[in-house]
């Protein structure tokens, strides 16, 4: 087979499937282990060193004594490129893969990020998933029939992966497939959470209910048949969004129409748009599938779940109970803030003597660990300035003012409140500063740098063009 089109198959996959991720997840990475038929070597195209640092479990899942290396052949009699044949993933800590094999590709696995507030894996798979069928596709056309539309097409996948992940689900739910029809309602997810009502975004839950499940449904209100508000009328669904707002109840569609008012109590299956303002989330029955918002699906749970923060705490030598009580202010506090959508600032002050800061100091310190002390703070938080919080789980004074001495790395994009803290905690060794942004975004900064939730260490990029032999790329000998 032609190598210079493998090669450029295999990068023009590869890089549309990174982009495309890195819109719906934030930054992401891609690799591929493959064999074509022509070949009875292992290939490897990982120009982001994404797979660095898993050397042994590779080792051993390839070239290792157990049964695990004896690799999967396609035993189908088609010969059509789509006739692929799931391949258990490897399971590697902190990755997301999917493998497959086919007549034109006898073994495919791909690997992304598994990135930690993802609402689920599910659309992620699924777009691994449809990039096995794309390569398998191109090398199937090979070189004279290839026309580069892969990696286009997998950049701007995320609508559809979510809708294969639905559909996946459905069936797995069910045992059969829905009548309702999900790109529509996809579409009309989104574009209703962009309508303004009075200049306000839509808040309450949209269910969209198979119309044979229907007489499952409480209704409080139904309404007349013939005069049924059409879904694709958005301007109008948005207004009727008003009528469940601040409540339980729940606006109930067909796919098509707009049916009436729900109690609580729903079929064994629905999918719910649950919008919260500017922001909202997709769920399939009680399970979330992704968030929205600005018009666009994305993996993120949108909610920090502050592993940042834990694994900051295990750095100092504090009782365990210490530890866990801190943790949980913290995370109370920071979401409240998100719910709330307002930025606040936390100071987290692991010093044996609390550091003076600039600020409204109290009398007698808050106990934190009293839910009534704990929801003033909450309030506290709205003040400009942050709240000073120590090691004896205390709240020591509020709308603080972070000072600093400029430092590298500050990101004027970001506005006073981020710089002021990787100023304050470069000069401040011992405290920890947690950053809720308006917009829901969470920082974790300690000495002057920003901690992130994924894993820190990553090679450089080799930024190759060209697969490599998987024996040379593990450096085993022959």
């Amino acid at each position: 087979m032609n190598d210079s089109f493998i090669q450029k198959c295999i990068n023009e996959t590869l890089h549309g499937l990174r982009d495309g991720l890195s819109h719906f997840s934030g930054p992401s990475t891609a690799a591929v282990i493959f064999r074509l038929p022509d070949s009875s070597d292992l290939s490897i195209f990982d120009p982001y060193n994404l797979l660095r640092g898993h050397e042994l479990k590779l080792k051993s899942f390839y070239f290792g004594e157990s049964k695990e290396r004896n690799l999967p052949q396609y035993n189908g009699s088609s010969t059509c490129f789509s006739a692929i044949e799931h391949i258990p993933e490897l399971q590697i800590d902190g990755l997301i893969s999917y493998g497959g094999s086919s007549s034109t590709v006898p073994y495919q696995m791909w690997f992304t990020e598994h990135h930690p507030d993802l609402s689920s894996t599910g659309p992620t798979e699924r777009w691994l998933e449809h990039t096995v069928l794309r390569f398998s596709h191109d090398v199937a056309n090979d070189a004279e029939l290839y026309t580069g539309i892969s990696g286009s097409f997998l950049r701007e996948y995320s609508t559809h992966a979510i809708h294969d992940h639905i559909e996946k689900e459905t069936f797995e739910l069910t045992g059969k497939a829905s009548n309702l029809i999900f790109y529509p309602i996809l579409q009309s997810i989104l574009a209703i959470s962009k309508t303004r009502e009075e200049g306000t975004f839509p808040h309450g839950e949209l269910v969209f209910v198979d119309p044979i499940s229907m007489e499952d449904v409480s209704f409080m209100a139904r309404f007349v048949d013939t005069e049924l508000p059409r879904l694709n009328h958005h301007k109008h669904v948005r207004k009727l969004i008003q009528a469940v707002q601040g409540t339980d109840h729940k606006l109930i569609s067909d796919g098509t129409n707009i049916i009436g008012v729900s109690y609580s109590r729903l079929p064994t299956y629905s999918i719910t748009a649950d919008y919260r303002g500017h922001y909202g989330f997709l769920r399939i029955n009680q399970d979330p599938v992704c968030s929205f918002s600005d018009g666009r699906f994305r993996s993120s749970s949108l909610r920090a779940k502050l592993y940042e923060v834990e694994e900051v705490l295990l750095d100092y030598r504090l009782k365990s109970e210490t530890r866990d009580n801190l943790f949980h202010i913290i995370s109370t506090l920071v979401h409240n803030g998100q719910s709330m959508k307002h930025g606040c600032t936390f100071v987290l002050d692991l010093n044996t003597t609390p550091s003076k800061i600039s600020g409204q100091m109290l009398e007698t310190p808050l106990d934190l660990n009293n839910p009534d002390f704990l929801e003033l703070a909450a309030g506290f938080s709205r003040v400009d300035g942050a709240l000073h919080i120590c090691s004896d789980q205390r709240l020591h004074g509020f709308a603080c003012l972070l000072d600093g001495r400029t430092i590298e790395g500050e990101d004027r994009a970001r506005g006073a409140r981020y710089n002021s803290a990787l100023r304050f905690t470069a000069e401040n060794p011992k405290t920890i500063v947690v950053v809720v942004s308006s917009d829901r975004p969470v920082s974790v900064i300690q000495n002057g740098l920003v901690i992130d939730g994924q894993c820190q260490w990553r090679s450089k990029p080799s930024f190759t063009r060209a697969p490599k032999a998987l024996k040379e790329w593990l450096a085993l000998d022959d």
